[in-house]
């Protein structure tokens, strides 16, 4: 008889595992009263990038249902293995999650990072899905399985600096990355205590136009200043510290010469060039007028136009002569009217 504590922990946390996840199989006795859906924005990560997977779970067994952990059965977990089988437990098999009433009908939604709670850096593609037991159903509840893959991305960069204001002597390693998808290209910084195997972030910047370098300086406390070129004629300018948080993002646009990073004389960065605008601003509405629109009146000429005083007046046509009567006395000829011009 084999002693459950001669067992390596490692070796007894996997067969634990391993044994969860036969029980999955197990709830298709149970019609599908719980509904899990389990979704990923991608199917294509770098290594140590967070990994958010969003799970939505349904109610439909017609009562209000109590999601708690009962007799070492997690309500909620995810079931994750490789390609070949063999499955990956979560990094702490002891993790804890408050339980929660889901009335008939209801549904909630939880996003994970995955990355945190399984060592899934290591290159390759992985299965997963999201498992829900409900103990008043005395079954597990499971979602579709999802594939993503986990790669590593192209170097750029690399440097290794100290960690200023500390005790100890440490180090940090900077590391700049190119990851390209079939749709774009992205840029990713990764921030890593490699004595200690500690890993303070992997930030997707943003997307990248391959055909050039980005710009990437250093101040005097070695706070990381990245500017990228994201889209013709649009550069995204980052500020990290060691510690891997994003002390400042901004978007920029540049109509002429791009912009650059300058390292002044007292360790300072600044960029140089490029004008701030906001990629999510609501752009201004273009108004388009109506059929119903009267159109714009013509201009009026430069110069009045003459009245009837300044105009002269015609002459009027003389009229026909008559043929005038014999008589005995000799005729007086009438008088022709002359034209008067007025001033």
């Amino acid at each position: 008889m084999i002693d459950r504590m001669s067992i390596p922990s490692p070796l007894r946390h996997c067969t634990l595992f391993l044994g969860a996840f036969l029980l999955l199989f197990i709830a298709t006795s149970v019609n599908a009263q719980v509904l899990v859906d389990l979704s990923i924005k991608r199917n294509l990560y770098i290594a140590y990038e967070p990994l958010l997977a969003t799970v939505r779970i349904t109610n439909l067994s017609g009562n209000r249902l109590l999601m708690a952990d009962v007799e070492g059965k997690k309500w909620f977990g995810f079931h994750i293995e490789t390609l070949d089988g063999r499955p990956i437990p979560p990094i702490d098999p002891d993790y804890e999650i408050p339980p929660l009433q889901l009335g008939s009908g209801e549904s909630i939604s939880r996003t994970v990072n995955l990355t945190q709670l399984y060592p899934l850096s290591d290159f390759g593609s992985y299965r997963i899905r999201a498992s829900v037991y409900a103990a008043e159903l005395s079954g597990y509840f499971s979602s579709p399985p999802l594939t993503v893959e986990i790669t590593e991305g192209r170097l750029l960069w690399e440097q290794t600096v100290g960690v200023p204001g500390e005790r100890e002597v440490s180090s940090r390693t900077i590391t700049l990355l190119s990851h390209r998808l079939p749709e774009r290209t992205d840029l990713y910084l990764r921030i890593a205590d490699r004595t200690s195997g500690i890993v303070y972030c992997t930030h997707r910047l943003g997307d990248f136009i391959a055909n050039g370098k980005p710009d990437i300086v250093l101040d005097s406390q070695n706070t990381i200043h990245v500017l990228q070129n994201s889209a013709p004629r649009e550069f995204v300018y980052s500020k990290v510290g060691l510690d891997g948080k994003i002390l400042e993002r901004t978007s920029l646009q540049a109509p002429k010469d791009h912009p650059r990073l300058n390292r002044g004389p007292d360790g300072s960065v600044a960029v140089l060039g490029g004008i701030l605008y906001d990629p999510h601003a609501t752009p201004t509405p273009t108004v388009i007028p109506k059929l119903s629109d009267r159109p714009p009146a013509l201009p009026l000429p430069s110069t009045a136009p003459e009245t009837t005083k300044n105009r002269p007046k015609a002459s009027p046509a003389p009229s026909p002569k008559s043929t005038p009567s014999v008589i005995k006395h000799s005729p007086t000829p009438h008088p022709i009217p002359t034209p008067v011009r007025i001033d």
